[in-house]
């Protein structure tokens, strides 16, 4: 009788640890064909499932009633079958017939003459790990990763095969080419291969070209609604100026993350302050440094790390004067005037929002940028023109309101809450004492995707584990403590990756996620333990 381990995995995640494939295959089949209340998004990995949930409340009660689920089998006829030509001349083709004792024609007729099912995506958008119906090439990954493999690349590692999507680096073991495009936005499904699809490759003697990933350019958008008169000229994006809404969910198993913006309380704000919709698009800028102008009038809101708010009026015009606006509140930005952010000091990004939304083309159902897929518009530029969507209805512009930065205690420090796992039994209570028990500094080198943690005291030390071997990849939240060999924890934002093999020993509060994006470099961080409402149980699988 096998065993089923379920753990919460920060606040509204659940991870679901299970004995082999054709149960993970079975419970994220089953998942998707009768989702729980409050699901989002499932992710299948080599020995886990991850579960999404919209809250807290909901992620809690997935998690009980996924105990009590008895799988079936996912029925291997399911998904639709996709064909992919392959020119077999890859680099590794000879280690992989030396490795498995076969002949270089027999690594191709065993490729070729078997069935591939996509058990689960990951690692990057259109990539999927394929399972074969043997184990005859069943291959461990280089010793040295190439730091570029080419897209279209056709690859082995342990029992499963892949198509590389896009130039990244990897260390499969590469056997083969193709011409097939896995990822491309223009298409109604951008995936070629998705989750439960069977794969048959066929050999091609044709001379194929290297296909260049497509571009992530933005797909044009069926359902834009009409644009106002008014656009927002960008003149000096500064450090970094990104569109960014709610993000993209539901697509994990695609390799895509939600993305969206950091800190969702500051956009929020933005948004209210103008009268927008809570999902609207708008402008995240790094450390408060931006110059645009307005091309009609327009309504508008900065939030977040705080910035001087400068408005210059149009050279020449008599009845208006140049003025400074506060944070956190409503203004008017007429035509031709001149709008420039400063930073000011605290927090990390501002955000700001503009009455009616910025109405650029969707790609995914989303405006976010994501810079871990490249999906989405691209960072905004000199010269550019964003135009500004039409207010439908009675949206009422708020009234200033205080700032929703994070504020240290005496000591310049930063607070954050934690829930303990889904992998702290790698570090056991040590891990988590340590981990809580000293403070941590915020890297230069954090991202959208994460924040790297530095030792922020001299006494302080990396964070060891009490397990040998390396981790499988699984699914990872937001918030998500994931912690390297070198002891140091990367704290995941916006942009992670939807999937990750390092050991998470815990994760930040919903809660406290936006203030953890507004940490600048050098910022002194203390974690606070929250235990879960709900504990960690290990279940007996109910017979067939």
């Amino acid at each position: 009788m096998s065993q089923r381990d379920v753990r919460l995995a920060g606040s509204r995640s659940v991870l679901v640890e299970l004995p082999d494939l054709d149960s993970v295959l079975g419970l994220s089949a089953l998942l998707r064909s009768s989702p729980l209340p409050g699901q989002l998004d499932v992710l299948a990995a080599a020995s886990t499932v991850f579960i999404k949930a919209d809250c807290a409340a909901n992620a809690q009660a997935i998690a009980k009633t996924v105990r009590t689920l008895e799988l079936g089998s996912s029925a291997a006829a399911t998904g639709s079958l996709i064909t992919v030509p392959v020119h077999y001349d890859g680099e590794d083709l000879a280690e992989v017939a030396r490795l498995t004792s076969l002949s270089p024609e027999a690594v191709i007729n065993a490729h070729s003459q078997q069935i591939w099912r996509a058990a689960f995506g990951g690692f990057a958008p259109g990539f999927a790990y394929l399972r074969g119906e043997n184990q005859l090439l069943n291959v461990p990954r280089r010793a040295t990763p190439r730091k570029a493999v080419p897209a279209g690349a056709v690859a082995l590692a342990g029992e499963y095969s892949a198509v590389y999507p896009r130039q990244s680096p990897g260390g499969w073991q590469l056997i083969g080419r193709t011409d097939a495009v896995l990822w491309d936005l223009e298409r109604e499904n951008p995936a070629l291969i998705r989750p439960q699809d069977r794969v048959q490759f066929i050999p091609s003697r044709a001379a194929l070209t290297v296909t260049p990933s497509p571009a992530a350019e933005p797909a044009p958008d069926t359902e834009r609604p009409a644009s106002s008169a008014a656009q927002l000229e960008i003149l000096d994006p500064g450090l970094q100026s990104l569109i960014q809404d709610a993000g993209r969910p539901g697509l994990g198993d695609l390799g895509v993350s939600t993305a969206g913006w950091a800190d969702a309380i500051s956009a929020a704000q933005a948004n209210r302050l103008v009268g927008n919709r809570p999902g609207a698009a708008v402008i995240e800028n790094l450390l408060g440094t931006l110059t645009l102008r307005a091309r009609g009038d327009a309504v508008l809101a900065v939030s977040g790390a705080s910035a001087t708010v400068d408005i210059t009026p149009v050279p020449g015009d008599d009845f208006h004067e140049a003025r400074q606006i506060p944070m956190d509140t409503p203004f008017a930005l007429l035509d031709g005037e001149t709008l420039t952010l400063s930073g000011a000091g605290a927090g990390l990004r501002s955000y700001l929002g503009v009455r009616g939304g910025l109405d650029i083309p969707q790609v995914l159902g989303s405006r976010s940028s994501d810079s871990m897929s490249g999906i989405g518009p691209s960072p905004l530029r000199a010269g550019q023109l964003l135009p500004v969507g039409r207010v439908d209805g009675l949206q009422v512009v708020g009234n200033p309101e205080p700032s929703p930065l994070p504020v240290p205690d005496e000591h310049g420090v930063f607070t954050l809450r934690i829930t303990p796992g889904p992998r702290d039994d790698w570090f056991d209570a040590p891990g988590l004492a340590r981990l809580t028990g000293q403070l941590w500094k915020a890297s230069a080198d954090s991202n959208r995707v994460g924040v790297r943690l530095e030792l922020g005291q001299d006494d302080a030390r990396p964070l060891q584990r009490v397990r040998e071997g390396e981790l499988a990849s699984e699914g990872v939240a937001l918030g998500s403590l994931q912690v390297p060999p070198s002891g140091l924890p990367v704290l995941f934002l916006a942009d992670h990756p939807v999937t990750g093999g390092y050991p998470v020993i815990a994760a930040v509060l919903d809660e406290d996620l936006s203030a953890a994006a507004q940490l600048p470099p050098g910022a002194l961080i203390r974690f606070k333990l929250t235990p879960h409402p709900g504990t960690r149980t290990t279940v007996k699988e109910p017979r067939a």
